[in-house]
């Protein structure tokens, strides 16, 4: 049996209740560190132009990724919310209105887009890479529900009441199999100690369609505050300053290393 059937034959269940009732406080703390620590974030690995498209998660909106985004334009990236309001219904015109954000935000640059997608908004923006891959150069989720279990996040009944048990675009053939990564580097930032998407739907596995090009990075953070964490926004600037073409896995070096746990995954 290989781990990655292993890991998925494991019973799906949510977050304990006591990580999600301390997901505000948490991610409170995370918001204050963020700034804090924003002067010395101008030493982040600088980027080289090309487009970051940035995905609220469920329920959320462009407000939530701002700080993000104007880190990210700081360090030399043309950066894009995705001005479609609060992100609650998934339907096809959604999702026709992100491809679109892909098309304006490839055209306008001239390159290939990097899309970063926090809890629901990574979903999305694996299934963007999907839909065309020809013009994504790297899809970063937060943790996201990227699992085809459902019972994976607390959010489950909500999601469901606001968009059926089956949402359109998957009775149009998309969003059909959300475990498998796209055809482009794909890198999965998740916690265990995440209070809304247990951290075992945010893995994702190595498969011959994305040629190994898939990695997890374990952070220590809320999944209300992964936006803002110092640690996520070392991760994410990492990945995004590799040159394009030439993606390699994430591997924190000196004392950067202390803020990302080097425990096994399926423990």
């Amino acid at each position: 049996m290989t781990t990655a059937t292993a890991f998925a034959e494991t019973t799906a269940r949510p977050p304990s209740r006591l990580l999600t009732l301390a997901e505000p406080s948490r991610a409170m703390a995370e918001l204050a560190s963020f700034y804090a620590l924003r002067p010395i974030m101008g030493a982040l690995p600088r980027g080289d132009g090309h487009g970051v498209l940035v995905l609220p998660g469920f329920m959320a909106t462009d407000t939530s990724t701002k700080p993000m985004r104007r880190l990210l334009d700081s360090l030399g990236y043309v950066t894009a919310g995705w001005g479609l309001g609060r992100n609650v219904r998934v339907d096809n015109a959604r999702v026709e209105a992100m491809v679109s954000l892909v098309d304006d935000l490839f055209e306008q640059t001239g390159r290939k887009v990097s899309i970063i997608g926090w809890s629901l908004g990574g979903v999305f923006a694996r299934e963007l890479a999907k839909l065309a891959p020809e013009k994504v150069r790297l899809v970063i989720s937060l943790g996201s529900p990227i699992s085809d279990d459902r019972n994976h996040t607390n959010a489950r009944r909500l999601f469901e009441y606001l968009n059926g048990e089956e949402p359109e675009p998957m009775k149009e053939g998309n969003f059909a199999k959300l475990g498998e990564a796209p055809p482009v580097p794909t890198t999965s930032i998740l916690t265990k100690t995440d209070g809304v998407v247990h951290w075992r739907g945010s893995v994702q596995f190595p498969d011959d369609a994305n040629h190994g090009q898939t990695e997890n990075i374990e952070v220590l953070a809320s999944h209300c505050g992964m936006g803002v964490n110092p640690a996520v926004m070392f991760a994410i600037a990492d990945r995004l300053a590799q040159k394009e073409g030439n993606w390699k896995p994430f591997h924190a070096r000196g004392l950067a290393s202390l803020f990302f746990p080097r425990t096994r995954l399926l423990n």
